[in-house]
């Protein structure tokens, strides 16, 4: 499982670091142990229902996030159906959730440079941040920090990881659904 990021305390909170935040929650909802530094990378691992699951934020920046991964592919002989990407996803509303393997790079830069160096047909954990409706916009929206008001961010990590042993067993639908389930219980006690 991947998290793609900038590293670096200035990117922390980042939209463009949500799939940081996810990992981060994944490992901590099970006691991974500390990330140690591998491939350009941050590494951790964790077991769950009785598969090793490896835990893996690139630090080699964004636009190069392959660099990092290409290495653990390789070593591990993993087939892309096993290699699952958490990312922010522009052209999905704020707090949605889709999961899907292969797909386009909707321009990208992380998608670009994992299909470089590792294929295109790794699965897609895709974080919806919304768009911010102007393309001149967009750079600054991608790079800015979640705001205070952007109260879905902590239910949508909770959710990936309150039910990551469906995705570890290849329940991507159920997952999917858990999530959604849980984002829509989020709005609905934040509409009342």
């Amino acid at each position: 499982m991947v998290g793609l990021g900038n590293p670096g305390a200035k990117h922390e909170r980042q939209r463009h670091n949500v799939g940081f935040m996810a990992i981060d929650a994944i490992a901590h909802r099970f006691n991974a142990p500390n990330f140690r530094e591998k491939n350009q990378g941050l590494v951790s691992e964790i077991e769950v229902n009785g598969r090793k699951i490896i835990l893996v934020k690139p630090q080699t920046f964004m636009n190069r996030s392959g660099i990092c991964v290409g290495p653990f592919k390789s070593f591990y002989k993993l087939d892309l159906s096993n290699i699952i990407v958490f990312y922010d996803e522009l052209d999905l509303e704020a707090g949605k959730f889709r999961l899907r393997q292969g797909g386009g790079l909707a321009g990208h830069n992380g998608l670009r440079s994992l299909k470089e160096h590792i294929g295109n047909d790794f699965k897609r954990a895709r974080i919806g941040i919304g768009h911010p409706g102007d393309k001149e916009r967009v750079l600054g929206h991608v790079l800015g920090d979640f705001s205070k008001s952007e109260t879905w961010v902590p239910c949508m990590l909770d959710a990936l990881a309150d039910h990551i042993e469906l995705l570890a067993s290849g329940s991507d639908a159920s997952y999917q659904n858990k999530v959604a389930i849980a984002m829509q219980s989020w709005k609905s006690a934040q509409d009342e």
